[in-house]
């Protein structure tokens, strides 16, 4: 590489690119552009964010960056990410704590790949996952912006596979993605960048659903495609978002308002929405509230007797409630898992 001229040098001042060292620049630029970059945000998951670094530089397609956003972790994350030698990894800490949506939307300005891949910290893919996407993605036309996949739903701690979700829907989903997300996980897509371009980035004002809000919003100008294989492993814990009954009913609550005039449509999955709204607000002791959600699901769809039975729970007050809830979930639970492991043998 020539050393750059002093800014004294006449020779030079006034010197600009040639037409051969603007296309030289272009095509180098060309060259270093990874074909797929992935965007993994955390905070505070140092335990598990490792495997899901390491489930990326496992893959058998390697054209990619790893993009890794720290939402102002407090534990080990730093340290472990300063031992990372790999340089197609990116590291980029942020002072204070912005949140899930906020802290996916850096990753994503950040990317220059042609792809987007979309990984949470406490996932992990299958060595041939981006593999097969990127194929795929490759032959479709412009048309179709996002490719998914099946993912095996993993207990974090004993890796018990607790289900094995397959992909349903493919083509014009925005309809099909109303009466629930069966996408998932964020772990299981791959993007064009065009699809952020066209629909924006995920609504940071989402305390949760942020993805079922991007799907939705995509598919109003994109076609959906999918591999019909469980390659992702997605693991239940306590610490997920999707476990926190506050940021579920706040994010609920956001999604209903937003999406109400697509969602309105089916009247059958918008009242089972409202039937989950009214759980939420009981499971954390707010009955009145939990009370009208149920009143509001039952006029929506009223030959569903789920809404009258869990109107009928929410008069034993919110402890009671959350037990008896607990205890059902629990033994259909046990009783879905034996029914499988037998089905298995």
């Amino acid at each position: 590489m020539s050393s750059r001229p002093s800014s004294g040098s006449a020779a030079h001042q006034d010197t600009f690119p040639s037409a051969h060292d603007q296309s030289f620049n272009s095509s180098f630029e060309e060259i270093l552009m990874p074909k797929v970059s992935v965007i993994i945000p955390t905070c505070n998951r140092a335990q598990f964010l490792r495997a899901a670094i390491a489930s990326v530089l496992n893959q058998t397609f390697q054209d990619f960056e790893i993009i890794v956003v720290d939402d102002a972790s407090n534990d080990d994350t730093p340290n472990m990410m300063e031992k990372l030698s790999d340089t197609r990894i990116r590291y980029i800490r942020q002072g204070s704590k912005k949140g899930q949506g906020a802290t996916r939307n850096v990753g994503i300005r950040e990317a220059r790949g042609e792809y987007i891949a979309l990984l949470d910290d406490d996932d992990e893919w299958l060595p041939t996952k981006l593999q097969k996407q990127v194929a795929l993605l490759d032959a479709l036309p412009n048309e179709v912006g996002l490719i998914y996949t099946g993912f095996f739903r993993i207990e974090a701690n004993s890796k018990r596979i607790l289900s094995e979700d397959m992909p349903k829907q493919r083509g014009n989903v925005l309809h099909a993605l109303c009466r629930g997300n069966w996408i998932g996980t964020c772990s299981t897509v791959l993007l064009r960048r065009t699809c952020f371009d066209t629909a924006g980035l995920f609504d940071e004002d989402l305390a949760s659903g942020a993805d079922y809000d991007m799907w939705l919003r995509i598919s109003k100008d994109f076609d959906v495609d999918f591999i019909n294989e469980q390659l992702v492993f997605y693991h239940v814990h306590n610490s997920r978002i999707s476990t926190n009954h506050e940021s579920l009913a706040a994010g609920l609550e956001a999604q209903l308002r937003k999406h109400d005039s697509v969602l309105a449509q089916h009247r059958k999955t918008y009242s089972e929405r409202y039937l989950s709204l009214g759980v939420l607000y009981c499971y954390q002791g707010q009955i009145v509230k939990g009370r009208r959600a149920f009143f509001k699901a039952i006029r929506l769809f009223p030959f569903d007797l789920r809404n009258y039975f869990n109107l009928g729970l929410s008069l034993l007050g919110g402890s009671n409630f959350k037990k008896m809830k607990e205890f059902k979930e629990t033994h259909l639970s046990c009783f879905s898992w034996t029914n499988s492991m037998r089905g298995r043998s």
